[in-house]
């Protein structure tokens, strides 16, 4: 954890703030993708200490996730921002990612009135459109404090959504899978079909496969 403190101590460097950013949900086939920017304007001991188990969200358990969560909302400026699927399906996922990274930062450099800043973005891909200092950081979430705060920010915020619509459509299982394309997800589709929820392009194969199977 200190490491990745450490690393975004030394990416400020001539910058007033450092912003991370990252994104959760660009694997499932159903639901929004979303994406969080994190800027912790001080960093103390005690901070420190609260975000012990800072890690990519991936790598740590939902109640450990949801602890940080408060942590980081409570001594951050930060954003969260919503992908829709209709922009998933417009533009693809990678675009629809990025464009909601760019609204995130945005929101947050307006909340700091600072322009002197410096993103840090996880992965290989830099925000396009984007007018402030950035850096594409591959495997940032393990890297970077303030990259792996916003995944954490951005995996909870979705898993919530997909809970949240799993009541209104419990036949798929989202409260399970969080959208992923799982056996029983996918055997749900078949048998009832896809909503408004769904990003269709990515069963393309899937329904392929399945026209396929019944002319054999």
């Amino acid at each position: 954890m200190n490491k990745r403190f450490d690393f975004d101590k030394e990416k400020i460097t001539g910058f007033d703030y450092l912003i991370g950013t990252d994104e959760a949900g660009r694997g499932p086939g159903a639901g929004p993708v979303f994406a969080a920017a994190v800027c912790f304007p001080s960093i103390d001991k005690s901070l420190k200490a609260q975000l012990e188990k800072l890690n990519d969200s991936k790598q740590i358990s939902e109640k450990v996730r949801e602890e940080l969560f408060e942590v980081i909302i409570n001594n951050s400026i930060y954003a969260i921002y919503q992908g829709s699927v209709e922009d998933i399906e417009k533009l693809n996922i990678l675009k629809t990612s990025l464009l909601s990274m760019n609204r995130a930062c945005s929101d947050v450099i307006d909340k700091i009135k600072s322009k002197n800043v410096i993103v840090l973005v996880d992965g290989n891909k830099k925000i396009f459109n984007f007018d402030y200092s950035q850096e594409a950081i591959i495997k940032g979430d393990f890297k970077s404090a303030s990259i792996a705060a916003a995944s954490i920010l951005a995996k909870v915020s979705r898993d919530r959504f997909m809970l949240e619509l799993d009541k209104e459509f419990p036949q798929y299982k989202w409260a399970e899978n969080k959208g992923y394309m799982t056996k029983a997800h996918l055997e749900a589709v078949d048998k009832y079909g896809l909503t408004k929820w769904h990003r269709r392009k990515f069963f393309q194969k899937h329904f392929e496969k399945s026209e396929q199977l019944s002319l054999l």
